[in-house]
């Protein structure tokens, strides 16, 4: 347990948004409309917050870590959204090892993973708590 990874990194683009938006349904003009959105706090256009979740994924994915384990995502708990990202932003994903649980089955176990997102400026963005079925090597731990 304890074990740390770090991603590499990946902009956030003008079309991840516009194709988040048109993939998802959620044309929300925070998201979509710069004009709306220079009328908020944020002066800008803001990331929807399951893209970067689906970013902070992806990262995560690009390390192999689990690369033809993963039997099911379980569950995500603790999922925090804590600054904002905008087109332009940095991000790269920590992820550590916070348990390894047994299940029924000797030939799988439960991998619970803490996964954060960060910006360009170190800034923690995102944050949740991953629970991935896995197969273990050779049906044992």
């Amino acid at each position: 347990m304890g074990e740390e990874f770090v991603t590499r990194g990946r902009t956030i683009t003008d079309a991840d948004l516009v194709n988040y938006a048109g993939l998802s349904g959620n044309f929300n003009p925070i998201h979509v409309d710069e004009h709306f959105a220079a009328r908020t706090p944020f002066k800008r256009r803001v990331a929807h917050g399951m893209l970067t979740l689906s970013v902070l994924l992806g990262l995560w994915d690009r390390l192999g870590l689990v690369e033809d384990t993963v039997v099911a995502h379980v569950a995500m708990t603790d999922v925090r959204f804590v600054r904002p990202v905008f087109v332009g932003d940095s991000l790269y994903a920590r992820i550590r090892v916070l348990e390894k649980q047994d299940t029924e089955r000797p030939d799988r176990g439960v991998l619970v993973l803490e996964a954060k997102a960060f910006n360009q400026n170190n800034q923690e963005v995102l944050s949740c708590v991953n629970h991935l079925m896995v197969l273990k090597k050779g049906g044992q731990d």
